[in-house]
């Protein structure tokens, strides 16, 4: 997660047609990138897993849907979001949630 001037940016890994959509929370992958990795049940047709992803983490967040924006990643598995809203709050709200779930998945 990087910090802008008028939010955030967060890399998302998504696996679409899953048996149930969940955050399933954050992991690195080989190259040392941390990326939040979530679950979809959508299918990547037509945009489907894309707005289901932003309903996800705006419901799980307390954010409303137009604070997100895609800007990366449409139609790839990894996708980059543009969170608007003051970043330093962002990163600690965001932080507090995911971390926990992150070190619960490890366990």
């Amino acid at each position: 997660m990087s910090g802008l001037a008028d939010g955030v940016r967060l890399a998302v890994r998504v696996t679409p047609r899953a048996a149930r959509s969940a955050v399933q929370g954050i992991e690195t992958d080989a190259s040392g990138e941390s990326y939040l990795a979530v679950r979809l049940a959508a299918a990547p047709e037509a945009g489907k897993a894309n707005a289901a992803l932003i309903r996800l983490l705006a419901k799980r967040w307390r954010l409303t849907p137009s604070d997100f924006r895609l800007v990366a990643g449409a139609t790839a598995r990894r996708k980059v979001l543009h969170i608007q809203g003051p970043p330093a709050r962002l990163v600690a709200d965001l932080q507090a949630i995911e971390q926990p779930a992150a070190a619960g998945a490890r366990a």
